[in-house]
This record gives C-alpha cells, structure tokens and sequence, in this order.
C-alpha cells in the first residue's frame, strides 16, 4: 500500500491526516505519478459561448481552438467538451494540459494564438469566448483513479501511476492526498473581483482570482461498458449525480461553488462521445469539502458510488483536483453572459 503523495513530495506533517496509519480502504484505487522534474502544470480551459443558430460558427471556432495546439509548444494532452448552461448557451470547452508551464508561455506567446484572441474581430463574432487557466504546483493537485491505463486529463502528462494508494474511501482523503495539506490549511486569499471591464455591457471582462481557488475535474467514462454497467451508469449512478451537478450549477454560490458544468466530451466535430464529467470551481478546499460531506445532493452521489464500485469492469471513474495561486490564474471573457464561469460571483 502506498501513500497517495509520492515519495519526493513527502515531508514532516504539521497537519495530522483524518486516518491512522493502519487504515485499510475499502477498494483499490490508483493516483498518478510523475518525477521531480514536474513542478508545475498548466490547465487550460478554452471556451466557445453561443446560441443554437450560431452553433456552426461556434463548431468553426472550437476546431480553430484545437489547432493551435499543433503549433510548437503545444499541450501534451487534451480534450473537448460540451454543455449547455441555465442560461440556454451551448458552449464548446477545449481543455489542454501542459507539464512544462515554460513551454505554455511559449505556445500562447505565439502571434497565431496571442492576435486572434486580442483582436477586436472577436468582439464582432457571433460566438463568445471565455478562457480559465490555473498552472497549479506539483505540491497543489491531487489525481485518484479506479483504472491504471490511458489516464485522462493531468495524469495523460504525469508519466506514471501508482499502486494501490491509501488515503480514499473516508471524508477528507482528497485534502490529504494534496502534498501541500501536509503543512498547509489550504484557506482562501480575498475575493474574486472584476479588474477590468463590465459583465452586463459584455465586450472583455478579466477577473482577478484569489489563493486557493479550488478546480475539481470529475469524471465518468462508459465507450468500453458493456450493456450492464451501462444500464447501471444511466439507471443508478447517473440520476444522482445529474441533480447533484444541477444543484451546485444553479444554487452553489451559496455554498461557495463559483461555477459548476457537467460536460459532455465531444469530437472534433461536436459529436457526442460516451465520456463526462464535472468542472467545478470552488472558493475553497473547504467548501467543497463540506459539500460533499454533508449535503444530501453529493451524499447520494456517495453512497451509490459505494454501492456499485466494486462491480465495475469496464465503467472509469477518475477525478483530479487542484489548488492554485492567483497570480497563476487568469480568467477571460469576451462577450459571455453574465452568470458566466466567474463573472457570476466577482465583486464589481
């Protein structure tokens, strides 16, 4: 049995576990494993805002997205994604990983990327965009997987995998599996506020983050299921998990949940594929801990998890979540409405 935090990220605690170090957890799972050579990563969330009659523009932009990719320096992972919001938008998302947030600057330097998302072209575009990106320390994320092969999202650029790790199954084991719990509370910095620009005129909005915002990415992918696990992901395990994410979508503000999109993962096209998960924003650590300990939208979620984890074959189930500091943050908005990503929330 392992520990969750790899050896070279280990250090004398300050701040005890919520387990002894005998505990036994009740199923395996696995954590993604990189060198000491990774020291940060780059998460980036690159969207397309639009309404249904303007979805092939929006198709045209997503696929200009993916293409830049290809130019030097590009992520050594990613995917794409869609989903509509409460407010009625489509909205494509293209999420790309970069080990190296050197190599990062370099890509989103480039003229081909850094002129086509300044140019005042997009503000006469029939589509919004928006771009979110966190660049979290190896000491600020966690990963946890049921399944060892084809990571997806931050494990596709960490290299490796572990073997069966100790600190899951128990309320609080997402905090000690982040290296930086072993000395740290994780506490919010100040608030997210709007430094320039004005949501309800539209045009460009960029809002400054705060320490310690929190990212979840949680996710479920059914391509290789057969007919049972499927009928058991549609009949059990998603019913709940739908209302939980449309709670946190429409209601999390008051939880401190600064946004909540449950994705669906799409070609390059804008097909759908068998593959989702869940983007969620978070004021804290904190917060999102006592969601998921204690209200009945994620207790659900929970105890039918439990329930059918141990049958699962073919079904995978992972999630990663990251802390990160502001002034590795930037969160853009070209056009969105209002109740977009972290305009919602940001003090004006």
């Amino acid at each position: 049995m392992e520990s969750a935090i790899d050896k070279h990220l280990q250090c004398p605690r300050s701040l005890s576990r919520r387990v002894h170090d005998d505990y036994q957890p009740p199923f395996p799972m696995f954590a993604g494993r990189s060198g000491d050579d990774l020291t940060q990563v780059v998460m980036a969330y690159l969207g397309v805002q639009f309404r249904e009659e303007n979805r092939q523009d929006a198709v045209r932009a997503m696929q200009h997205m993916v293409s830049t990719f290809k130019l030097s320096n590009g992520p050594g992972n990613h995917d794409i994604s869609f989903h509509t919001d409460n407010q009625g938008y489509g909205n494509f998302i293209v999420v790309g990983y970069w080990r190296d947030p050197a190599a990062y600057c370099r890509w989103i330097r480039q003229p081909e990327i850094e002129q086509w998302w300044s140019s005042d072209e997009r503000l006469l575009d029939d589509v919004a965009y928006f771009r979110e990106i966190i660049a979290p320390r190896a000491e600020q994320f966690e990963t946890l997987y049921a399944f060892k092969e084809d990571l997806p999202g931050v494990g596709a650029v960490m290299g490796s995998i572990s073997g069966e790790i100790q600190e899951h199954g128990y309320w609080g084991s997402v905090r000690d599996r982040i290296p930086a719990s072993q000395n740290d509370w994780l506490q919010p910095g100040e608030e997210l506020r709007i430094i320039s620009g004005d949501p309800d005129a539209g045009g460009r909005v960029v809002v400054q983050g705060h320490d310690n915002i929190t990212l979840i990415r949680s996710g479920q992918d059914w391509m290789e299921a057969d007919a049972d696990e499927r009928q058991l992901y549609f009949t059990e395990m998603l019913p709940p998990l739908q209302a939980g994410m449309d709670f946190l979508r429409d209601e999390g503000h008051m939880l401190g949940c600064y946004s909540n999109r449950f994705v669906r993962n799409v070609d390059i096209d804008g097909n759908l594929l068998d593959i989702a998960y869940d983007i969620g924003f978070w004021r804290s650590l904190d917060r999102l801990e006592r969601w998921a300990e204690s209200h009945p939208t994620h207790l659900r979620i929970f105890t039918t998890f439990f329930r059918v984890v141990t049958g699962l074959q073919k079904l995978r189930l992972y999630h990663e979540v990251s802390v990160s500091d502001a002034r590795f943050q930037t969160f853009e908005y070209i056009n969105c409405h209002p109740m977009t990503g972290m305009l919602r929330d940001a003090q004006r």
